[in-house]
């Protein structure tokens, strides 16, 4: 039996590696978003900075491992088996949840993950045990102020972060307008004073003074002397700050790298228990039974693990591994920095592709603030005092055109802010046991922030919004999915046995080989939005516009390929009455028709910025090029849909006869579209002329074959194979008009990239 449960923490442990890859790569590197988007140093400097953050960090984070032992339930009341149950079962359903989640391309948290997992299955495991044994309450088996606490702290840290975020950001730019860097000497050195002391407060002060490593009267010390350390860090830092500044060193890098440390080791110390708690729990647990309970004979249904309710004592050797393994996530995982890119797109303070579309919320929040702003305004602006302030503050937001030809997506004012917010937020999070979440708070702060430097214009309000309720709406949608899988998860384990335990983990063992085996489907997506970033940073018309056209060519490319594919699947489907491959092109042509549109925003931003001359000349086969993509879908979706009914409802099948009929048709259109595939790829249009007078050629047969279809309708008395008939001519008829947006786009690409 032993070792059953032996295999079962080893699992949990192995499980924690890939919690901790996947958990960084998913949300907590949001810690390097503001020196990302502020770019005060190159992006190694960066995570070396974090990376520092992080070792510290994870070393000290120890205290926070009580989380997961007795800070949802009380194991007092649980036997040996019970609560490796419970942290089996929130380790399963940890990886099913993220890989879900990240399988639909929806926010996630992993502190927000691990608590409703946690409660949910130390809840239906206390319900349960409350029917075997009425003389237990719920306040015995689950440490409900605690739990409360803790939730009520993540959701609460929301609000508060984004409205310390506007307050913040909106005092501070009054005081440095966007011209910081001519700034007064007293204002820069008192602001980076004051951030110092607070990171120093928080951080160093709170955080390593506080650590168990530390001998226990040099912490006393620590906490007898606060108020003369903190003046004093007080004073040495403005002076220092302003000394600074006077020798022209950028005061506002120095305090966002700090920052970045102190936020890095912030989120290692707090966000650490929501990968390895739960495993290094289990593990405490067994070693429990291993040493006392196995050598008295007691069996582990009836061993209770009262050693959980002591403080945890995890091995330094164990922190110090986790921390290197999130700072290999950090540098290696390209989801991590898709996961930072998100962040700074949505705070960006110019212009650009917006990542979200408009919803209806978000439309209903931005005319309900416009129409009060607006009313205010027209009585305000009677008053002429008002008005002579209001005058003055938009003065103070003034924006200033950026001349770094690196061009940044906001300046290091405002990443100054948002990491000593979010870092102080999360560090009192720490002190106090409560595991609030870095993605959260950071967020937050960010997207706060952001509103306050009005970043927020009413072109970019609705999407921006959208963005915001969509990653919140997934959060919550993590907290219900995540309690409820649990709940069902712990039940079927615990009535089930070994056998259902075994059965989880060998379907875990699946899912994550399965997740390690996929290809990343949106590499060429990934290539376009990094080739769109390039072209937005340069400030030379002559470089945009070659990557303008590399980047045409790459989407155009790609559609003539995706067009090709859907029309392949969809003939598949109805020659052979399948409904499976049809509504996989209904779903493709839908996530295509997003992209296209996605696609044509960003390169028409991109070609306001290239040569007058040249946008004037190639403006029109842009329009027309990105138009036959367009058309490309237009034409697929009217093909599909009555043919995808037909499938469905399991008509009449397609007869031989028309598929042989059809079928040297299908083949040159095939040939035709790959050829202009790759001629639009590779940028050669040696065969321009012949694949066009291919294509008219066939459109001509096409036209033959369409009266003669219509001739053939005329003696067709049959239900059935009328339907049939005028499937296939409908084919026919859009199959021509694939051939016309083919020639549209070879047309366009050669005239626009030549």
């Amino acid at each position: 039996m032993s070792a059953i449960y032996l295999l079962i923490v080893v699992f949990l442990l192995c499980l924690a590696v890939f919690d901790l890859y996947v958990g960084v790569s998913n949300d907590a590197v949001n810690f390097l978003q503001s020196a990302v988007g502020a770019r005060v140093a190159t992006f190694r400097t960066i995570l070396l900075v974090a990376s520092l953050g992080v070792i510290i960090g994870a070393v000290m984070s120890s205290g926070m491992m009580d989380v997961a032992r007795h800070g949802i339930m009380l194991p007092t009341h649980y036997a040996m088996s019970e609560v490796m149950v419970v942290f089996l079962a929130v380790m399963v359903t940890d990886v099913i949840v993220l890989n879900v989640f990240n399988s639909l391309g929806m926010p996630t948290s992993t502190t927000v993950s691990l608590v409703f997992e946690l409660l949910g299955g130390a809840f239906v495991l206390s319900l349960i045990k409350m029917a075997a044994d009425h003389q237990l309450v719920i306040n015995d088996l689950l440490n409900t102020d605690k739990a409360l606490s803790v939730i009520l702290a993540i959701f609460v840290s929301v609000a508060i972060a984004f409205v310390f975020g506007v307050v913040v950001q909106w005092l501070t730019r009054i005081v440095f307008t966007f011209k910081y860097s001519r700034g007064g000497l007293v204002a820069v050195a008192l602001f980076g004073g004051v951030a110092f002391t607070i990171l120093s407060y928080f951080i160093f002060l709170k955080g390593l003074g506080a650590s168990p490593y530390i001998p226990a009267d040099a912490r006393v010390w620590i906490d007898g002397h606060m108020p003369l350390l903190m003046g004093l860090t007080m004073v040495v830092s403005t002076v220092l700050m302003g000394v600074l500044h006077g020798l022209h060193v950028n005061v506002f890098r120095i305090v966002v790298l700090m920052g970045t440390f102190a936020l890095a080791m912030a989120f290692a110390g707090n966000d650490l228990v929501n990968f390895i708690g739960v495993p290094l729990a289990g593990l405490d647990s067994f070693m429990d039974y291993y040493n006392h309970g196995l050598a008295q004979g007691i069996a582990p249904t009836h061993y209770m693990m009262k050693s959980l309710m002591e403080p945890a004592t995890t091995p330094p050797l164990f922190l110090l591994i986790a921390g290197l393994i999130m700072i290999v996530a950090m540098a290696t995982s390209k989801k991590a920095q898709r996961v930072i890119q998100t962040s700074v797109d949505l705070s960006r303070q110019d212009e650009g592709e917006e990542m979200f579309g408009s919803s209806r919320a978000a439309r209903a929040i931005v005319r309900t603030v416009q129409t009060v702003a607006d009313s205010v305004g027209s009585v305000t602006q009677r008053i002429p005092l008002i008005q002579r302030m209001s005058q003055w503050i938009n003065s103070r937001f003034a924006p200033v055109d950026v001349a770094d030809g690196d061009r940044a997506a906001f300046d290091v004012v405002r990443a100054a802010v948002n990491l000593v917010l979010a870092s102080m937020l999360i560090t009192i999070g720490t002190n106090y046991k409560l595991p609030l979440s870095t993605t959260y708070v950071t967020f937050m702060v960010a997207m706060g922030s952001s509103l306050a430097d009005r970043a927020w214009s009413r072109e970019s309000a609705v999407f921006r919004i959208t963005g915001v309720l969509s990653v919140i709406g997934g959060w919550f949608i993590t907290a219900g999915v995540a309690f409820m899988a649990c709940a069902l998860v712990c039940v079927a384990m615990y009535y089930g046995g070994l056998a259902v335990q075994l059965l989880f983990i060998c379907l875990v063992i699946y899912i994550l080989f399965c997740s390690g085996h996929d290809k990343d489907k949106g590499a060429k997506d990934n290539e376009g939005r990094d080739l769109y970033r390039l072209m937005m940073r340069a400030h030379e018309p002559e470089i945009v516009w070659d990557l303008l056209k590399k980047y045409v060519r790459q989407t155009q490319s790609a559609m003539t390929q995706i067009a090709l594919n859907e029309y392949n699947q969809l003939l598949d489907g109805f020659e052979n009455n399948r409904p499976a491959p049809l509504r996989r092109v209904q779903r493709h042509l839908r996530e295509a028709k997003d992209r296209v549109r996605c696609v044509r925003k960003q390169q028409l931003l991109a070609l306001r910025r290239i040569p007058v001359e040249v946008a004037m000349e190639r403006n029109t086969w842009f329009h027309v090029g990105i138009n036959a993509s367009q058309q490309y879908i237009y034409c697929l979706r009217r093909m599909l849909e009555p043919v995808k009914e037909h499938v469905d409802n399991n008509f009449t099948p397609f007869p031989q006869y028309l598929r042989d009929e059809y079928q040297p048709i299908k083949f040159k259109i095939v040939e035709l579209m790959r050829d202009t595939e790759t001629q639009i790829s590779s940028g050669r249009f040696d065969r321009y002329r012949d694949t066009l007078a291919a294509a008219d050629k066939l459109k001509d047969e096409l036209s033959v074959y369409r009266h003669r279809q219509i001739d053939r309708l005329q003696g067709i008395s049959d239900n059935g194979a009328l339907q049939v008939a005028l499937l296939y001519l409908n084919v026919l008829q859009e199959s021509q008009q694939l051939l016309s947006n083919m020639r549209h786009q070879l047309r366009a690409a050669k005239k626009f990239m030549e």
